[in-house]
């Protein structure tokens, strides 16, 4: 069915983009996705380690400008930044490959990182690359330790300035543990508080990720395990006994990763995110299950929630901010290359979406509640009506055919058709609930 088809390019992707090819068979089309490499890791882009080196190059500047009395208005850090950001958002509305960068952005909101922390801008494209991307169709426990390991987290969740109160660094300089990486990966990337562990327990494993560092100053910079600030002995959380030293911060990490909670805590919001707000438990009890039978596979269970019944029922999710955006843009088929690009980042952050820039390290919320107020709503209608100015030779009864097929309302076709002129029309078009859900 035609509809299938749609709802492929729709529910699992950013929608389709201009006049590509319509998929014969959208779940074999879904399933190629996950099964074949990923395109973007071909994209040239920074490395983690450039990030850092800009990263110290800029305080190395600020502390040479300060104490000449001046202000280095020099930043490679932010510069770097601005340099890699259109090739993200340009990968995202050319792409072929559109369920696959969903689930990235899913993990990577699952993982979250956030300009909050101004430093981590020069590592973050490169988190995503490095910590996520060749993770999305790996296993669970390869994202979570390639995550805690990398500069991103650590600087967002303070881990490089976690000192074991008992190690040779924290006894000499008197400092003390910082919990915020152990309490958010138990809290939110891993077992969740439904699995009752205590205080007790987060202040355990945050001295087990103590000397889980990084070096910035001398090659190799990147990830460095500091055994200087680990605190010393072994360490119990939720029963279970972890040695000292950075072996005990994999084994946690490894168990954490594949305990029955973590599995029912990463199906739960998957189910949410591709198929639909509050899920049938029957949806969440089979993601659960192929999680829990092959040891957190994630391609297998991306192949699973393309198999779900209760995922192919259509325009059931209201899109984010950054999904409408680019859904907008894939119809109309503007690409990075028109002559006046338009400024992505910028119309998703007036959207209420400014991405990487999450307020919490929960990441951004995943349901209609959280989107469907009213200035939000009335944002998007005014600023698709902005946006059908530029798009005045188009027709938005064809533009609709062509970009939702069957899905295409008679109630959106009869206002259309009623529209004053060509701009209202596409308004229309894409304020109509066709175009705000998938």
């Amino acid at each position: 069915m035609q509809s299938d088809s749609f709802h492929a390019l729709i529910h699992f992707g950013f929608g389709r983009r201009g006049g590509e090819p319509i998929p014969n068979d959208p779940q074999a089309w879904l399933m190629r996705q996950v099964d074949g490499p990923d395109p973007a890791m071909s994209i040239a882009m920074a490395s983690g380690a450039d990030g850092l080196r800009a990263l110290q190059a800029q305080r190395e500047m600020r502390k040479t400008a300060k104490a000449e009395g001046q202000k280095s208005e020099v930043n490679p850090a932010r510069d770097l930044f601005r340099a890699e950001q259109p090739k993200y958002f340009a990968n995202l509305v050319t792409t072929d490959t559109p369920f696959r960068e969903r689930l990235v952005m899913f993990w990577a909101n699952h993982f979250t990182v956030s300009l909050k922390r101004p430093e981590i801008a020069p590592v973050l494209h490169a988190y995503i690359r490095e910590a996520i991307r060749p993770h999305v169709t790996g296993r669970f426990t390869d994202m979570v330790l390639a995550v805690m390991r990398h500069p991103a987290m650590l600087l967002y969740l303070d881990n490089a300035g976690s000192f074991g109160p008992n190690s040779p660094v924290g006894q000499k300089q008197h400092k003390g543990l910082n919990e915020n990486l152990a309490r958010e990966c138990l809290e939110l990337h891993t077992i969740t508080p439904a699995a009752g562990y205590t205080q007790a327990d987060v202040t355990s494993f945050a001295r087990i990720l103590t000397g889980w560092s990084l070096e910035l100053k001398d090659e190799p910079v990147g990830f460095k395990y500091r055994p200087a600030t680990h605190e010393p002995g072994e360490h119990m959380v939720m029963g279970q006994s972890f040695p000292e030293g950075e072996a005990g911060g994999v084994a946690a990490l490894t168990w954490l990763s594949q305990h029955p909670a973590t599995y029912h805590n990463l199906a739960s919001k998957l189910a949410n995110h591709f198929v639909q707000d509050a899920p049938p438990p029957a949806a969440v009890q089979r993601l659960e299950a192929v999680l829990r039978t092959t040891h957190g596979d994630l391609k297998a269970v991306s192949r699973e929630i393309v198999k779900l019944p209760e995922a192919w029922q259509p325009l059931v999710k209201l899109r984010s901010p950054a999904e409408y955006v680019l859904a907008v843009l894939r119809a109309a088929d503007l690409g990075p290359n028109q002559e006046h690009p338009v400024d992505v980042p910028g119309v998703i952050a007036a959207l209420g979406q400014p991405l990487y820039v999450a307020p919490l390290p929960n990441g951004w919320p995943d349901t209609a509640t959280d989107w469907a107020g009213s200035e939000g709503l009335l944002q998007r209608v005014d600023w698709a009506y902005g946006f059908s100015g530029r798009l005045s030779a188009m027709d938005a009864e064809q533009l609709g055919e062509r970009a939702l097929g069957p899905l295409f309302s008679e109630g959106t076709k009869a206002a259309i058709r009623g529209a004053g002129a060509r701009r209202d029309a596409l308004a229309m078009l894409f304020s109509s609930p066709e175009f705000l859900r998938r």
